[in-house]
């Protein structure tokens, strides 16, 4: 049996704006869109990906529910970013946080390889060092 990372969940207050944002950040797309639930794919995934890649191969996507309450610790989970080489990384972290993002102390070391910003509703996130794989 083969299990598959399916979905990461994002509880938020807005979840049409959350999903907006993360789109935005990761050039995604939103398939499926309430006020109750939204979810976020690759941008380049289509029918025809989806019907040639094997089922334990597809990529997980991402869905946003509504919760009551706000955010009140550091995640214990988060997602790592990486730039490719060929990106400029300084102008990755300015263009997430044109959309929003806000750098964030979680306790890192001081001058870290990578940088945590926090989204619009304040779910931490990292963006490492630029990787060509």
């Amino acid at each position: 049996m083969v299990l598959r990372w399916y979905t990461v969940v994002v509880d938020c207050h807005d979840v049409r704006k959350q999903a907006a944002w993360w789109a935005e950040a990761l050039d995604w797309k939103t398939i499926y869109e309430t006020d109750t639930e939204c979810v976020n794919i690759p941008g380049w995934v289509d029918e025809d990906a989806m019907r040639n890649t094997p089922w334990e191969r597809i990529g997980p996507g991402m869905v946003f529910v509504p919760v009551p309450e706000g955010k009140t610790v550091k995640n214990r989970l988060h997602l790592d970013l990486a730039p490719h080489t060929s990106q400029d990384r300084d102008a990755e972290i300015a263009r997430l946080e044109a959309l929003g993002a806000s750098r964030v102390n979680v306790g890192q070391p001081d001058e870290p390889s990578w940088t945590v910003l926090a989204d619009p509703e304040g779910n931490e996130f990292c963006v490492l060092s630029s990787r060509d794989a």
